[in-house]
Protein backbone atom coordinates (compact mmCIF):
# COMPACT_ATOMS: atom_id res chain seq x y z
CA UNK A 1 0.00 0.00 0.00
CA UNK A 2 1.30 3.47 -0.43
CA UNK A 3 2.33 5.87 2.23
CA UNK A 4 1.60 9.49 2.19
CA UNK A 5 3.71 11.35 4.90
CA UNK A 6 1.13 14.10 6.74
CA UNK A 7 3.08 17.26 6.08
CA UNK A 8 2.16 20.73 5.04
CA UNK A 9 1.50 19.39 1.56
CA UNK A 10 -1.08 16.87 2.70
CA UNK A 11 -3.90 19.21 1.70
CA UNK A 12 -2.51 19.79 -2.16
CA UNK A 13 -1.88 15.68 -2.23
CA UNK A 14 -5.31 14.21 -1.30
CA UNK A 15 -7.94 15.24 -3.87
CA UNK A 16 -5.35 13.51 -6.74
CA UNK A 17 -5.44 10.75 -4.78
CA UNK A 18 -7.34 7.49 -6.47
CA UNK A 19 -6.79 4.42 -3.86
CA UNK A 20 -6.57 3.84 -0.46
CA UNK A 21 -2.93 5.44 1.00
CA UNK A 22 -1.83 5.24 4.58
CA UNK A 23 -1.30 8.49 6.42
CA UNK A 24 2.47 8.22 8.34
CA UNK A 25 4.33 10.73 10.54
CA UNK A 26 7.34 12.29 8.95
CA UNK A 27 9.15 8.79 11.25
CA UNK A 28 7.16 6.22 9.19
CA UNK A 29 4.65 5.41 11.99
CA UNK A 30 1.19 4.79 10.25
CA UNK A 31 -1.09 6.86 11.69
CA UNK A 32 -4.73 5.64 9.68
CA UNK A 33 -5.72 5.38 5.78
CA UNK A 34 -7.43 7.92 3.76
CA UNK A 35 -9.79 6.02 1.12
CA UNK A 36 -10.50 8.80 -1.38
CA UNK A 37 -14.53 9.25 -1.99
CA UNK A 38 -15.92 7.31 -4.71
CA UNK A 39 -17.80 9.12 -7.47
CA UNK A 40 -19.20 6.62 -9.86
CA UNK A 41 -20.18 8.92 -12.33
CA UNK A 42 -16.52 8.83 -13.55
CA UNK A 43 -16.72 4.74 -14.34
CA UNK A 44 -18.39 3.38 -16.99
CA UNK A 45 -19.45 0.08 -16.63
CA UNK A 46 -18.86 -2.57 -19.22
CA UNK A 47 -20.55 -5.79 -19.48
CA UNK A 48 -21.03 -7.75 -22.12
CA UNK A 49 -24.28 -7.51 -24.22
CA UNK A 50 -26.13 -11.18 -23.99
CA UNK A 51 -25.94 -13.13 -27.13
CA UNK A 52 -29.35 -14.03 -29.39
CA UNK A 53 -28.61 -17.59 -28.07
CA UNK A 54 -28.44 -16.50 -24.99
CA UNK A 55 -31.63 -14.54 -25.33
CA UNK A 56 -33.02 -17.58 -26.92
CA UNK A 57 -32.34 -19.93 -24.49
CA UNK A 58 -33.94 -17.38 -21.60
CA UNK A 59 -37.31 -16.94 -23.67
CA UNK A 60 -37.00 -20.79 -24.22
CA UNK A 61 -36.50 -21.38 -20.45
CA UNK A 62 -39.03 -23.05 -18.01
CA UNK A 63 -37.69 -21.20 -15.34
CA UNK A 64 -40.13 -19.36 -12.93
CA UNK A 65 -39.46 -15.72 -12.72
CA UNK A 66 -40.97 -13.46 -10.02
CA UNK A 67 -41.99 -9.54 -10.31
CA UNK A 68 -40.37 -7.19 -7.59
CA UNK A 69 -43.52 -7.03 -6.32
CA UNK A 70 -43.80 -10.93 -5.73
CA UNK A 71 -40.08 -10.92 -4.02
CA UNK A 72 -40.76 -7.93 -1.96
CA UNK A 73 -44.00 -10.13 -0.68
CA UNK A 74 -42.32 -12.79 0.34
CA UNK A 75 -39.56 -10.61 1.99
CA UNK A 76 -42.48 -9.28 3.92
CA UNK A 77 -43.36 -12.56 5.01
CA UNK A 78 -40.34 -14.11 6.53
Amino acid sequence: MTRVIVDANLPSVLPSLTETVELCDPSGRVLGQFIPKFDISQWEFDSPEPTEEELDRRAASNERTYTTAEVLAHLEAL
